[in-house]
């Protein structure tokens, strides 16, 4: 079983990691487990720099697992070697129902676009074939899909009508975007 993925994506600012907190305990008020990766372009600092796992890994550990009776984190460098993909990345993780992403911009996956038009940035779905539907804070003139960016129901079950279409129809590349339009 390939995992189901879908990206969240918008401007800086837009709401794209709220919509997700949003999202999380919608689906497993519906008994699906969730997965999220989140893309940064910044350097991570997972740990205070005079921590043991930070020395370890200051030190040349190739990878530093932290671990405790409730949760784990393995930190590796990746020490010139090339970025994970995103299908690498999610091979990484424990099955789920859903895997939502944040970033990733180049890896094509269906996204649904955090749009809001007051901030005054233009949005990426005129240019952006992967964007298949809005979730927004006003009504917005395209035939994408729009939904209201605080209706987390009507977001929740738009995933879950894209991941249902996409288990029906196994290898198409376009059954994401057929779900969408069915969706609404």
């Amino acid at each position: 079983m390939h995992p189901f993925i879908v990206g969240i994506t918008g401007t800086s600012g837009s709401g794209k990691t709220t919509l997700i907190t949003a999202l999380l305990p919608w689906f497993r008020a519906h008994g699906l487990t969730v997965n999220v990766v989140k893309h940064s372009h910044h350097p991570l600092e997972l740990e205070p720099p005079g921590k043991d796992s930070a020395r370890f890994r200051a030190a040349g550990a190739a990878e530093v697992m932290v671990a405790s009776p409730y949760r784990y984190a393995i930190v590796r460098e990746l020490a010139g070697e090339a970025e994970p993909t995103l299908a690498e990345q999610v091979g990484r993780l424990r099955p789920a129902d859903i895997t939502l992403v944040e970033g990733f911009r180049s890896e094509a996956i269906p996204r649904i676009e955090v749009y809001r038009p007051a901030h005054g940035r233009a949005p990426y779905y005129p240019g952006d074939p992967s964007v298949i539907a809005l979730a927004t804070d006003t009504r917005m003139d395209t035939v994408l899909p729009c939904m209201a960016l605080d209706d987390i129901a009507q977001i929740g079950g738009f995933i879950l009508a894209m991941r249902d279409q996409a288990a029906a129809m196994p290898g198409a590349a376009a059954s994401a975007a057929r779900a969408a339009e069915l969706a609404l």
